[in-house]
């Protein structure tokens, strides 16, 4: 055996990061001759702050080999077709962020230019009419189109889950599959004299656990990547500037919504995310201009029901670590960074992480290749969210509130405010091909918040007046036409993958 080689993958934490690391690690060398051991202790709490998911969480589940049907039953899930923004451009403002497309590319142009023609011709300005996901938010409906009519087009969608029953459910799969877990309070981390590399970590117990490659899912306190190896912290709070959130679920209540619902507040913002047994509920905010205090009060009295525990607070600092690949350690979940979970990406991140790790995976040895490599990747990732979640705070005409009145006038990066520049003068948002939002977000996003593209491609003004109101009144068509096919949403999960706790109210 190589021992340059890599062979025990020790993941120091468990929560929502650590047992999705483990069982991808676990099932991506299943037939290799590699240790995983995830090492978490009971005594240490997880934040539990990302129930809501986007659609690549579809295919990391799939990787898994997980039954979706399973999975939905033991974590309390619903669907989620995208996330519902109200008063974020304006008090009594309301768009939606959807999970797909707008109508179809024609041309060899994004759809998005030819309704820009449609609505400047005296169509309708809501260009929802045209998305799958929106109209079926709007409904209250959802099914999954391969089962319904395998022969019309797929809808997007992902799921809204306890994440703290996802965590145990992975557990019991990651167990199943060979992953070891250990209990215990690590008091020591040991490390290579030479060269800084971690090379074990020392329980309360007294156990040592040596590793040659270790995953740090410990939280905001990064305890290997952070506290041991000092990778250092990017604050990008002068952009994202709110830093604390207070959590509390409340009983479920009618209807059963297919979509998170985000509330622009006094200093930050207040997400709804609706689960089969419960709704779950928390304000975002900026300490600066709220106290935490009056967060929770504020909170608990804007609950549509009853509420089922005290608030708590989460602290937190937006940013990235400068390296979340130091020496021979990993940093993935809030222990790499966090960016507020305003489109929920915090459970993508850590997908994202894993596959680039699976990506650069050190067969051989770590190199300075691989670590850059890595880095580099994880950095893109941060950044292209970052800039997203920045926009939906400057673009807007609020100023209601000092809160607002920042972010309305706060300078941006120069990466963002080349995008929407361009935006506003061509409708092209300049996307690259690795990035997480495509048009379609941007879009959605931008033009929702009220900044209205100025031009649009030519090319859109090619195509015959008569044909073009057939094409358009086609897809209008046919995408009301999907919408009728689906049942309610809490039918079809009564129906497909009700949980023991399921409440129907």
């Amino acid at each position: 055996m190589n021992v340059k080689g890599i062979y025990r993958l020790v993941i120091v934490g468990g929560g929502t990061a650590g047992w999705m690391a483990a069982a991808a690690l676990r099932r991506s060398f299943s037939a290799l001759p590699y240790t995983v051991t995830l090492i978490e202790s009971d005594e240490i709490g997880t934040v539990g702050v990302g129930e809501a998911t986007i659609p690549p969480m579809i295919q990391f589940n799939e990787m898994l080999g997980l039954d979706e049907n399973a999975f939905m039953k033991a974590v309390n899930g619903t669907f989620k077709l995208g996330i519902r923004f109200k008063d974020w451009s304006a008090p009594g403002s309301d768009y939606f962020h959807p999970f797909g497309v707008y109508g179809v590319d024609m041309g060899g142009l994004n759809f998005n230019h030819y309704w820009m023609r449609y609505q400047k011709a005296g169509g309708s300005a809501d260009f929802g009419l045209f998305n799958p996901q929106t109209l079926a938010a709007r409904a209250n409906r959802f099914g999954r189109m391969k089962e319904i009519n395998p022969n019309v087009p797929a809808v997007n969608y992902a799921f809204h889950f306890d994440a703290s029953l996802y965590a145990r459910y992975l557990r019991e799969v990651c167990e199943q599959r060979g992953v070891v877990r250990r209990e215990g309070r690590i008091t020591e981390v040991q490390q290579n004299p030479d060269n800084g590399d971690v090379t074990a970590v020392v329980l309360a117990s007294g156990e040592r656990i040596e590793g040659d490659l270790f995953i740090d899912c410990s939280g905001f306190r990064g305890l290997l990547i952070e506290q041991t190896l000092k990778s250092g912290y990017e604050d990008w709070s002068k952009w994202l500037p709110c830093n604390r959130a207070v959590a509390v679920p409340c009983d479920k209540v009618d209807p059963l919504t297919p979509y998170t619902t985000s509330t622009a507040r006094e200093a930050g913002w207040q997400w709804r995310i609706p689960l089969q047994h419960r709704t779950g509920n928390g304000y975002v905010f900026c300490d600066s201009y709220l106290s935490e205090e009056t967060a929770s009060d504020l909170l608990m009295q804007r609950l549509d029901g009853k509420a089922q525990a005290e608030p708590r607070v989460i602290r937190f600092q937006t940013g990235h670590r400068k390296q979340m690949w130091n020496r021979n350690v990993i940093a993935m979940g809030l222990a790499s960074g966090f960016l507020e979970p305003l489109e929920s990406t915090s459970i993508w991140l850590v997908q994202e992480a894993i596959a680039t790790l699976q990506l650069y995976f050190p067969r051989g040895g770590i190199t300075d290749t691989a670590r850059a490599c890595f880095n580099r990747a994880m950095l893109d990732a941060y950044t292209n969210v970052k800039d997203f979640l920045i926009a939906h705070y400057k673009v807007t005409t609020r100023e209601d509130t000092p809160f607002w009145a920042y972010c309305k006038h706060m300078d941006i990066p120069d990466s963002l405010q080349f995008r929407l520049d361009s935006f506003r003068e061509h409708n092209q948002p300049l996307i690259r091909p690795q990035e997480l939002f495509k048009e379609a977000s941007w879009f959605a996003v931008l033009a929702g918040q009220g900044l209205m593209p100025q031009s649009y491609h030519p090319g859109a003004d090619l195509m015959p007046e008569d044909e073009f109101r057939w094409r358009m009144q086609k897809v209008r068509e046919g995408t009301s036409g999907l919408i009728n096919m689906m049942p309610g949403h809490e039918t079809y999960i009564a129906k497909a993958c009700a949980s023991p706790q399921f409440v129907n109210v």
